[in-house]
């Protein structure tokens, strides 16, 4: 495997070192986020390429869309030091940031909801004496759960 410093990689290579299939780079290619150059057959990636594949995966690690990757790609040369990108990608990342959250305080909630309710089927003993689930640490029949056969 060629040193990272290298001026240009195979297709090969390039998914080697990042773990990827030669397939994921053709798709890449094919979603316009990768522009290799061509000799005949051969796909000659360079340092952008490299570069490029990293915010590619790292974008796709966090759960950005190919094509949310694509349109902060595409901001990279307009002109501007790359201040657009850097701003345009912040906001994402930050939408993203809540969207997390969000998606974690809905899983927590899930988790205590579960939790309280195995705690309480947990505590559920049988009397059969009068027909009814009662709560082994309140005494108190439960009603509702589970239903009568």
């Amino acid at each position: 495997m060629r040193a990272v410093k290298s001026d240009t990689y195979s297709i090969k290579e390039l998914a080697c070192e990042f773990g990827v299939t030669p397939r994921t780079l053709r798709h890449y290619e094919d979603q316009g986020l990768l522009t290799p150059e061509r000799q005949g057959q051969n796909r000659i990636y360079h340092a952008n390429d490299r570069v490029r594949l990293a915010w590619i995966l790292r974008g796709k690690r966090v759960g950005f869309s190919l094509q949310e990757i694509g349109e902060m790609l595409d901001l990279y040369d307009i002109g501007d030091g790359r201040e657009t990108q850097r701003s345009v990608t912040v906001e994402k990342c930050r939408s993203r940031i809540r969207a997390l959250e969000e998606q974690r305080d809905d899983i927590n909630a899930t988790i205590d909801e579960l939790q309280e309710f195995c705690e309480l089927i947990a505590n559920l003993v049988r009397d059969n004496k009068n027909d009814q689930w009662i709560r082994r640490d309140t005494g108190e029949p439960l009603r509702h759960y589970p239903p009568r056969n």
